[in-house]
């Protein structure tokens, strides 16, 4: 019975390890997409602490402005400023602002892949 309960829970980590490594290679894509569509190589979507500076430049039209990550709690607003920077620098609609404010990697996915337009910073 042991042998079965230990069977079990690794089968559990393993099909999260796997849905873990597919969603990771997604948001890598869909962020390899929207940095094309916005005139920068897709490579710099790879690159730690580099993209969040190129997706504040994106957005923002700064990139310097990450640094206001580094603030605790601030850190929580400024992201989701950001979210709502991102999706209005494709044109989006205020609904869609929203749904990227708690499906951020979805709408990512959306703008890359759809028919959306960088227009810049707003």
């Amino acid at each position: 019975m042991e042998d079965l309960e230990m069977y079990a829970s690794q089968g559990a980590s393993t099909s999260s390890i796997i849905f873990s490594l597919a969603f990771c290679v997604l948001s890598i894509v869909a962020m390899w997409k929207i940095f094309e569509k916005a005139g920068e190589p897709g490579w710099k979507s790879i690159i730690p602490i580099y993209d969040l500076y190129i997706l504040f430049k994106i957005a923002w039209g700064k990139g310097i402005l990450f640094l206001l990550l580094l603030i605790p709690v601030a850190n929580i607003v400024v992201y989701f400023i950001l979210y709502w920077k991102l999706a209005k620098s494709f044109d989006q609609s205020t609904g869609m602002c929203v749904l990227m404010l708690f499906f951020p990697q979805i709408v990512m996915l959306i703008l890359g892949f759809g028919n959306a337009e960088y227009i810049g910073p707003q």
